[in-house]
C-alpha cells in the first residue's frame, strides 16, 4: 500500500472516530447526528402506535349513525371529532377487519374512526339534524375537548435551533477549513492571516536548481538563507539580520519563483501571502490580518514572510482619489510599517517583498531598516535564455539537432514566463501536426504565435489592399536593411496575425544605453512603410497608426525625457518617483509646451525625409521585394540580401563574436609571455603576474 493510500485510510479512520492510539474512541460530531435522527425516528412511532381510521362527515351518516353503532363523539380542538363505536359491533363485521389487518393501528379503545370539521355552527346544527331523523331515536353523547401536543410544540421550537446548529456546524467550520491558517475563512476570524505556511514537512520541490539565470539575485538571497541556517557565522563579526527583502522587476522575471526556490533551500518555516489578501470589505480587517501574521511569525522564528505583490498595501499614502476617506489599504500599511519596525535585531524573521511597481511605493516602507535590499531582476539577455530554455525543455521530447543558443537569439526581450510559454506552445503545435518529437519549426511557430497572434488564413482581403500590405512591410525591411543601427530584419509576412495584417520581426540588439543615431535610425525604420505606400500608390492609408503612435512617443521622449534637442536643452521633465501622477499642472510652461511640440514635428519631419530618400534610391529593390512578398507571402534575411547585397555593418551577434575571439587571442598571448617569463631564471620570484584581459 502507498503512502498516499495510507494517509487517506488515516485520515478515514480519524474521521470515522476510530483507530486512535489511547484506546478510546475519538469523539466525532457526526455521532451527535445520528443519536437526534434515531430519536426522532422512535418519538415517531410511538406517536403513531394508535391512530384512527379517517372517513368523510357522509360516511359517518349513512354507515354508522343510522345503523345505531356510534356510542359517542369527542370534538378535539374545534377540528377533528373523533367516533367511538359500541364495544359489542367491535367484533362484528365491518368492524372487526380492521383489527384482523395486521397492518392496522386502530385501538380497540377507542377512537375508532375521525372526521374534519370544516366550522363549528356547520357541525353542531349538522349533528343536531342528523340526530332527528335518527330512526333508532337514540341520542348520541357528544362532547368537547381541548387537548395540547407538547411533543409537536417541543419540537416546534427545536427545529429552528436544531437547524441554525447544523449551518453553524458544517458551513462556518468548513469556511474556516478552507481559510487557511488561523480559520481566514470563518466570519468570526475574519481579522486572521491567511498566509500559506510551509515548513520541513511540507513538500516544495523547487529549489536553486529551478531557477536559471538571476545569478546576482540567488546569490543576495543565498546568503540571506545561509543567516537563517548558521547566523552564528554571522553574529559573532556583530553582522546583523536584514530585516527585508524586496525583489523588484518586470511581470514574468521570476520573483515568486525566487521566492518559492528559497522555501525549498531553507529549513525554516515559510510563510506565503499576497499583498490583496489582507484587504477587506471589512474595516480594520487588514491591520488584524498584518499583527496575526507577525505574531505567528514570531512563533515560528527563524522563519520567512513572503508577500507577493506588495504594491497592494505599499502604496504611498496620500494618492487616494477618496481624499478625507477612511482607506483601509493606509491602516494596513501603517500595521505593517509598525510590525516591520518593532522587531529586535535578531529575531530571525525576514520579509520578502515583490512588486513590478517599485516607484509607486510608500518611502516609508522603502527606507533601511525595513527594505534593505531591494533585488532587481531585469530581462533576461542571450546567455540566461540559454539556460532558461534548458530548464523548460528537460520535460520536453526534443530534436537532438535543437541548438537552444539559436532559440536563446530568436527571443529577444522575452521574459521567463514568455519563455516557459514558447516551449509549451511549441509542444501544443508539434502534437497537433502528429509529430513525435518537437523540432526547430514548432519553436520558430510558437514564437510567432505568442509575438503577432494566430495566422488568420481566413482573412478576406481585396487585392489591392494585399497589395498596400506588401508595399508596407517591403518599406519597413528594406529601410531596416539598409540603415546602420535600425534592428535587422529576421523575417515579413503579409499573412495577417491577430489584429495585424502583416507583421516584420527583427533581432533587436541587447543595449544598455541607446544613442540619438540610433533612435533616428529606428525612427525612419518604422516611417519605411507610410513612405512606401506615399511613393508607389500617390495615397496613404490607415495601416501605419501603430508606426506612428510608437514614432510619436519616442520623438517626445527624446525632447521631454532624454534630453535630445538643441532647443529645448539638456533638460529632463520625466518623474521616476511618480509624484507628478497627483500634479494637476505640467513641470514646464506654455511656451515650453509649444517649443516641444515644433521639435518633435521637426524630428518626426526630417525622418520621414530621410526615409524618402533613401527609398527613391532603391526603389527597384523595393519593387523586388514586394513581388516577393505577393508571391510567398513570406520573405526572410536572405531574400533581402540577395536584393540589396550584404549589410556593411555587422550585426551585434557579430560584433559580440568578434570580441570573444580577441579577448581569446590577447589571453593567449598573455599566457604565452608568462610562460616566457617562467623559462627564465633570472626572473625576481616577487614579481606579479598580470590577470587575464576580462
Amino acid at each position: 500500500m502507498s503512502e498516499e493510500n495510507k494517509k487517506e485510510k488515516k485520515d478515514f479512520k480519524s474521521t470515522m472516530g476510530v483507530g486512535n492510539t489511547n484506546g478510546k474512541p475519538k469523539f466525532n460530531i457526526f455521532w451527535v447526528y445520528g443519536i437526534i435522527a434515531v430519536v426522532l425516528i422512535a418519538l415517531q412511532f410511538m406517536a403513531s402506535t394508535a391512530e384512527p381510521k379517517e372517513i368523510t362527515m357522509q360516511e359517518f351518516e349513512r354507515e354508522m349513525l343510522k345503523n345505531g353503532d356510534v356510542a359517542k363523539i369527542v370534538v378535539v380542538n374545534k377540528e377533528i371529532a373523533n367516533i367511538y363505536i359500541k364495544p359489542e359491533l367491535l367484533e362484528k363485521a365491518p368492524y372487526k377487519e380492521m383489527f384482523d389487518n395486521k397492518f392496522a393501528r386502530v385501538s380497540k379503545e377507542g377512537p375508532h374512526f375521525f372526521f374534519t370539521i370544516g366550522s363549528m355552527e356547520y357541525f353542531e346544527k349538522w349533528i343536531r339534524e342528523v340526530q332527528d331523523k335518527n330512526p333508532q331515536g337514540e341520542l348520541i353523547e357528544v362532547s368537547f375537548e381541548t387537548r395540547h401536543n407538547y411533543f409537536r410544540e417541543i419540537f416546534g421550537w427545536l427545529i429552528p435551533i436544531f437547524i441554525i446548529v447544523i449551518i453553524y456546524v458544517i458551513i462556518f467550520r468548513r469556511m474556516a477549513k478552507g481559510g487557511g491558517p488561523g480559520g481566514g475563512g470563518n466570519i468570526f476570524n475574519v481579522g486572521k492571516s491567511k498566509a500559506q505556511l510551509f515548513d520541513k514537512e511540507s513538500n516544495i520541490k523547487t529549489d536553486f536548481k529551478d531557477v536559471a539565470g538571476l545569478e546576482e539575485a540567488k546569490v543576495e538571497v543565498q546568503e540571506i538563507v545561509d543567516f537563517l541556517k548558521t547566523p552564528k557565522k554571522y553574529t559573532d563579526l556583530g553582522g546583523k539580520i536584514p530585516k527585508g527583502v524586496l525583489l523588484v522587476g518586470p511581470p514574468g522575471t521570476g520573483k515568486t519563483l525566487l521566492a518559492k526556490a528559497v522555501a525549498g533551500e531553507a529549513n525554516v518555516p515559510f510563510f506565503s501571502m499576497s499583498g490583496s489578501d489582507f484587504v477587506e470589505m471589512f474595516v480594520g480587517v487588514g491591520a488584524s490580518r498584518v499583527r496575526d501574521l507577525f505574531k505567528q511569525a514570531k512563533e515560528k522564528a527563524p522563519c520567512i514572510i513572503f508577500i507577493d505583490e506588495i504594491d497592494a498595501i505599499g502604496r504611498a499614502r496620500g494618492r487616494n482619489p477618496n481624499w478625507g476617506a477612511n482607506d483601509e489599504r493606509e491602516n494596513t500599511l501603517n500595521q505593517l510599517l509598525t510590525e516591520m519596525d518593532g522587531f529586535g535585531n535578531n529575531v530571525g524573521v525576514i520579509i520578502m517583498g515583490a512588486t513590478n511597481r517599485a516607484d509607486i511605493l510608500d518611502k516609508a516602507l522603502m527606507r533601511a531598516g525595513r527594505f534593505d535590499r531591494q533585488i532587481h531582476l531585469e530581462l533576461p539577455d542571450i546567455n540566461e535564455r540559454k539556460e532558461i530554455f534548458g530548464v523548460h525543455l528537460k520535460p520536453l521530447k526534443i530534436d537532438e539537432k535543437l541548438d537552444l543558443e539559436f532559440l536563446s537569439k530568436q527571443t529577444p526581450g522575452f521574459s521567463g514566463a514568455d519563455i516557459a510559454n514558447v516551449c509549451n506552445e511549441a509542444a501544443l503545435i508539434a502534437a497537433r501536426k502528429g509529430k513525435k518529437l518537437i523540432e526547430k519549426q514548432d519553436f520558430l511557430d510558437a514564437i510567432d504565435r505568442i509575438v503577432g497572434g494566430m495566422e488568420r488564413k481566413t482573412k478576406i482581403i481585396t487585392k489591392n489592399e494585399k497589395k498596400t500590405i506588401a508595399y508596407h512591410e517591403a518599406g519597413h525591411a528594406s529601410i531596416s536593411w539598409l540603415l546602420e543601427h535600425a534592428h535587422p530584419l529576421v523575417k515579413v509576412t503579409i499573412i495577417p496575425r491577430g489584429r495585424a495584417l502583416g507583421a516584420a520581426w527583427y533581432l533587436p540588439e541587447e543595449r544598455q544605453i541607446t544613442t540619438r543615431e540610433q533612435l533616428l535610425d529606428e525612427m525612419c525604420s518604422a516611417l519605411g512603410g507610410r513612405v512606401a505606400e506615399e511613393l508607389v500608390f500617390g495615397k496613404i492609408s490607415t495601416g501605419a497608426m501603430n508606426d506612428l503612435e510608437k514614432i510619436t512617443k519616442q520623438a517626445y521622449a527624446m525632447i521631454a525625457y532624454f534630453g535630445m534637442s538643441e532647443k529645448v536643452g539638456h533638460v529632463s521633465f520625466y518623474d521616476s518617483s511618480g509624484q507628478s501622477d497627483m500634479a494637476f499642472t505640467k513641470p514646464y510652461s506654455e511656451k515650453t509646451a509649444e517649443l516641444i511640440d515644433s521639435e518633435a514635428k521637426n524630428i518626426i519631419d526630417e525622418a520621414y525625409k530621410r526615409s524618402k530618400d533613401i527609398l527613391i534610391k532603391h526603389m527597384d529593390g523595393l519593387n523586388k521585394l514586394a513581388e516577393i512578398l505577393l508571391e510567398k507571402e513570406v520573405i526572410f534575411a536572405e531574400d533581402l540580401e540577395n536584393i540589396f547585397g550584404k549589410r556593411p555593418w555587422p550585426s551585434h551577434h557579430d560584433k559580440e563574436s568578434l570580441w570573444k575571439s580577441k579577448k581569446e587571442t590577447a589571453n593567449d598571448e598573455l599566457l604565452k609571455a608568462e610562460s616566457e617569463i617562467d623559462s627564465k631564471e633570472t626572473v625576481d620570484p616577487k614579481v606579479k603576474k598580470e590577470k587575464k584581459i576580462e
